[in-house]
């Protein structure tokens, strides 16, 4: 096993975010390999590797890895025990291994899951990574779903302190607000009426942006509602107001009635349980179909046209990809646990459909190791070990990591939901040159995730014949989910595994994202294809430059000669490719998939309506796209104009964060505007106004509504600029005069992010 250095920004992701870290900085000497923070900046805020090369009293110099000296402060540093990915390894494998029965059998593990890790053949998940045998106080699971508030304050303020506890610790959270009265219903205790659903979500997205976890990361939310609540339209163009829900992702969770109606062009009915019965406190908990079965009274708020609902939400992920959708009936109808407990919500990046105090439980298998070279061909044999030995890592999770909240120990140990996903798959693709998006693509993304699929079921079948299966487990009605009548149609040696032996692991397989950790270990993320071959990445840690290695190597090898058509890109792909793919792996995944449909910046609505329909259609069990440029801030772009984001940082103060969402869109209309000819010579002249100047007015469409704008030249130049957007007298509006005002002397666009990394 040898050492696998890390540099540059798999360095620095590893260091801040997976490394045990020494909390004592105070500690730290002169040699310590360190984080310094070099930008204090709370919204966009970059740190550096470095090493101490001087400290006086609690002043330190770090040497960066650029040869650069910074001079800081011991606060402002990052010390970890860890300093290598080994260190890592061997504590993870250990943590896992001494969850076995015999010390024999701990030993055979330890050196097992050492193997497994070694070389990143299994990528763990971020909070086990950062976790185990590290803190008995760290959570070793990625996401939770915690139930749906109790509709009174009392049940939303547990809510908020479940979520904040969780989030503490490291977890990301997923609640469904369905549960909560709508707006403006009467709430009879106080004389008064209901702020509704959305509000109370604006203060969960509000607390979410305080809580930084454990120096690494913010918090994670998805809210989520459910077709019909009568919140549900005011829910979907929340976010199309600046500055609100800005520290959540939203998806609406839909039915297969509410697709047949869409389909049909029928009306839907937006209904809410009676408030007034004398029950409703003590069984109301957003269960909608329970209420009904208990034959509970339903009140019509009103009815609307299916289609205009739908469109409304295509609008708005159209604009700024979101909500999501979740196809949310179908599945349940697909989940194994169907029969014992039921899925309410996902986790904040939408992989994982869980119950009410359901966990993510997650770590990937990186594919990108498994090409066998001499054969030209996937390595079955060794994916086939890593696959088992990986299910049987994230079995012990569930018996080592702390619980917080027994209600979370009670459900994770009567099912004992497991998440194995991959990353990797563009890098493998692109070695069998394969091109992602093609028939022949698909035909081997369903033999290829059939086969972990199958080597992950028949592993859970060994480890409960060993150590039993997950209590709440029940043959018959297990074998009758959609996924379990799939999987034994293909493959019916898992059936008869499972008949015989039982299943450890009512679910085995989630395809998480894995944007940070396949950052780190160089590889492509989740299941997507390559963003770019050459692009720039923002992030908590700084604006990074990032070359994908594999086509770097493919030009050293033939240089001068384009890359050939396996080489493919995100953008390259239509986004029905994209969708295609999902499904293909969807078949294999018994949880969920997330994956987003990257589309062109002149995608259509329309497109965009058939996209999210086709997602339905071929079996995907959510859908999220992005379309190029929707967003005023995004993770990963092509390009940076260096000299103005330095220009920008020095001229302006740091905007909170509903200013900064107006900068930024407000800069995108003025570019609009601006041909690149005009924008090259604009900041080179100056000019005197004459009395009578010539323009156009433009009309653009922006979150904070319709913006015009009138550029009038002087000799094809821009002379003077009128922006009007939003309402008089309102910030944007204020915002709007004076940008307009100022650019005359810049047309700076900036591409920063505080997008998730689970997108």
């Amino acid at each position: 096993m040898e050492t696998k250095q890390l540099q540059g920004l798999s360095e620095k992701i590893f260091l801040d975010r997976y490394a045990w870290k020494n909390a004592e900085t105070d500690n730290t000497k002169v040699g310590d390999v360190v984080l310094v923070l070099t930008k204090d900046d709370p919204k966009f805020p970059a740190k550096d590797v470095g090493e101490v090369v001087k400290r006086e009293g609690r002043n330190v110099t770090v040497k960066l890895r650029n040869g650069d000296l910074v001079e800081s402060t011991v606060e402002k540093l990052t010390l970890t025990i860890e300093k290598t990915p080994e260190e890592m390894w061997t504590r993870l494998a250990n943590a896992m291994s001494k969850v076995e029965t015999s010390p024999e059998k701990q030993k055979e593990w330890a050196d097992k899951f050492r193997w497994l890790l070694d070389d990143w053949k299994l990528v763990p998940g971020g909070r086990i990574a950062a976790g185990a045998g590290a803190s008995d106080e760290l959570t070793l699971f990625n996401c939770y779903v915690i139930p749906s508030p109790h509709d009174s304050r009392g049940g939303i303020m547990e809510t908020l302190s479940e979520m904040t506890e969780i989030m503490s610790r490291g977890g990301g959270v997923g609640i469904n607000l369905s549960s909560l009265r709508p707006r403006r219903s009467v709430v009879k205790g106080v004389n008064g009426s209901s702020s509704g659903a959305v509000s109370w979500g604006g203060l969960f997205s509000y607390t979410t942006g305080l809580i930084e976890q454990g120096g690494s990361r913010r918090g994670a939310l998805m809210l989520m509602i459910n077709d019909w609540h009568p919140d549900v339209v005011d829910f979907i163009t929340v976010k199309q107001t600046a500055g609100q829900v800005t520290n959540a992702n939203l998806s609406v969770c839909v039915s297969n009635a509410f697709m047949k109606a869409v389909k049909e062009d029928l009306d839907w009915d937006l209904v809410f349980p009676d408030t007034k019965d004398p029950e409703y406190n003590e069984l109301w908990d957003g269960d909608l179909d329970k209420w009904k079965k208990l034959g509970k009274n339903v009140i019509h708020y009103r009815t609307v046209r299916a289609r205009d609902v739908w469109t409304t939400i295509i609008e708005s992920a159209w604009k700024s990809a979101e909500p999501g959708v979740v196809f949310m009936e179908y599945y349940n109808q697909m989940s194994n646990s169907w029969y014992f407990n039921p899925i309410i919500c996902t986790n904040p990046c939408g992989e994982q459909g869980l119950p009410a105090w359901g966990v993510c439980n997650l770590s990937a298998v990186n594919l990108s190791k498994f090409y066998d070279a001499d054969n030209h061909d996937v390595a079955w044999d060794e994916l086939s070990r890593v696959v088992r030995y990986s299910t049987r890592f994230l079995d012990n999770v569930i018996d080592t990591t702390p619980y917080h909240f027994p209600e979370n120990e009670r459900n994770q140990k009567n099912e004992r939901r497991v998440g194995l996903g991959t990353m990797g798959l563009a890098e493998l693709m692109i070695r069998l040159e394969i091109r992602y998006g093609s028939p022949e693509s698909l035909e081997f993304l369903d033999k290829l995730y059939g086969f972990m699929a199958r080597e992950a079921y028949l592993a859970s079948t060994e480890i409960a014949a060993e150590k039993g299966s997950f209590p709440a487990f029940d043959l018959e009605p297990f074998m009758q989910s959609g996924f379990m009548k799939n999987m034994v149609d293909v493959y019916p040696e898992v059936g008869e595994a499972v008949a015989k032996r039982g299943m450890r692991n009512v679910t085995v397989i989630t395809q998480a994202p894995t944007g940070s950790t396949g950052t780190m270990v160089g590889t492509s993320t989740g299941i997507e294809p390559y963003f770019a071959f050459e692009f720039f990445r923002q992030s908590r840690l700084g604006f990074d430059k990032q070359y994908v290695p594999i086509a770097q190597e493919w030009q050293d090898e033939h240089p001068g000669e384009a890359l050939p058509e396996w080489f493919v890109t995100a953008m390259d792909l239509s986004a029905k490719d994209h969708i295609r793919a999902q499904a293909a792996i969807q078949r294999w995944v018994d949880s969920s998939i997330s994956k987003t449909a990257n589309c062109p910046a002149d995608f259509t609505v329309e497109e965009t309506a058939e996209l999210y329909e086709l997602a339905f259609e071929l079996g995907c069990k959510g859908v999220t796209i992005y379309r190029d440029g929707s967003r005023d801030v995004q993770v990963l772009s092509t390009a940076k104009d260096e000299k103005k984001e330095e220009a920008k940082a020095e001229a302006a103060p740091v905007a909170p964060v509903a200013d900064e969402a107006a900068v930024s869109t407000l800069n995108s209309v003025l570019n609009a505007a601006v041909t690149p000819g005009q924008q090259q010579v604009f900041d080179k002249q100056y000019k005197s106004r004459p009395k009578v100047l010539r323009g156009a007015t433009y009309k653009y469409n922006t979150p904070f509504g319709m913006a015009y704008i009138t550029v009038n030249d002087i000799d094809g130049t821009p002379g003077e600029i009128f922006l009007n957007v939003g309402k008089a007298g309102s910030d944007v509006f204020a915002m709007a005069e004076a940008w307009a005002a100022s650019a005359r002397c810049s047309f700076a666009t900036a591409i920063t992010a505080t997008k998730s990394n689970c997108w």
